[in-house]
C-alpha cells in the first residue's frame, strides 16, 4: 500500500507512506478516534528542489487513509509546501503556525484545520517509537 505513495526525489513522500501505514494498522476504534478528532482532508501540494511538485491526500474525514492524487471529494484544506518545510513538520523541527506565519506554508480553504496538521503528523512519529 505504502508504495504506491512514493514519489522518487520528495523526502515527504516517505513520510506520508510511513503515515499511510500507521492508518492502515489502525483497528476500526482507533481510525474512528482519529476522525473525530481531525475531521478534516487536507490536500498536500509539495513542491521538491527541482521545482516539481507532488500532490498527496491525508483524509481524516471519511476514510482515514493517505493517497497519492489531488482529494476526493474536494479537501477541507489545501497545504502548498516545500519538501523541506515538510521534512522539518514531520521531524518536529518547524510547528505549521510558525511555517505559515513565515511564509513557508501557504493554505486555502479552512485554514483552521491547517493547525491539525501537526497533530496528524505526530501520530506517525510516536507510533513509530513504540
Amino acid at each position: 500500500m505504502s508504495e504506491e505513495i512514493k514519489v522518487e526525489g520528495f523526502k515527504s513522500s516517505d513520510i506520508l507512506a510511513a503515515l499511510a501505514d500507521v492508518f492502515a494498522g489502525y483497528s476500526d476504534e482507533e481510525k474512528k478516534a482519529q476522525i473525530k478528532r481531525t475531521n478534516g482532508i487536507f490536500e498536500m501540494r509539495v513542491k521538491n528542489d527541482a521545482g516539481t511538485e507532488a500532490v498527496w491526500t491525508i483524509d481524516l474525514k471519511k476514510t482515514g487513509s493517505v493517497y497519492k492524487g489531488p482529494a476526493k471529494p474536494k479537501p477541507d484544506v489545501t497545504i502548498i509546501l516545500s519538501d523541506d518545510t515538510f521534512a522539518a513538520l514531520a521531524a518536529g523541527k518547524l510547528d505549521g503556525q510558525k511555517a505559515f506565519m513565515t511564509g513557508k506554508l501557504k493554505t486555502k480553504g479552512n485554514m483552521m484545520l491547517a493547525t491539525k496538521l501537526d497533530g496528524v503528523l505526530k501520530v506517525r512519529c510516536s507510533s513509530l517509537s513504540h
